[in-house]
């Protein structure tokens, strides 16, 4: 199951890029972190991993794609048993000094149908936090100069 959500923002994706690749520094512009932490001396870059905490869930994401300016991808460590892995991508597009950013969620789930319906909820959940993200991305650009 994969689904992507996207925004257009007022900004050079370089700037874009340069709040997404402050790895550890999610939790400055994204509404639903409360918390974020490096948990490797690696900050950048295929490796790189941070815990972060939304209420009582903890997570910790990996980087499994970096592509400087152009796409970040994370594993996430910490659902339920039942979803075999996630992996959120970011892809950004430039067009005339503004920046289209995509968050794309591929959930993987056992093979079994309680496990597909379990991702479904996932799904639904990774979606809400999605918009979250990119809105909250968009705001703290529009308030900052990066």
């Amino acid at each position: 199951m994969e689904l992507t959500k996207k925004i257009t923002i007022a900004r050079p994706a370089a700037d874009v890029w340069a709040v997404l690749a402050d790895f550890g520094g999610i939790v400055r512009w994204a509404p639903n972190v409360d918390h974020s932490c490096l948990m490797s001396d690696q900050q950048e870059g295929v490796g790189a991993a941070r815990r972060i905490q939304t209420g009582r869930n903890t997570v910790v994401e990996t980087i499994v794609e970096w592509e400087p300016g152009k796409r970040l991808g994370y594993s996430i460590g910490g659902l339920p048993p039942v979803v075999k892995s996630v992996i959120n991508t970011w892809a950004l597009e430039e067009q005339f000094s503004t920046t289209t950013v995509s968050l794309a969620s591929k959930i993987t789930a056992g093979p079994k149908p309680p496990h597909k319906l379990a991702a479904k909820g996932v799904g639904q959940v990774l979606g809400k936090a999605s918009d979250q993200m990119l809105q909250g991305l968009n705001s703290y650009l529009k308030a900052v100069h990066v």
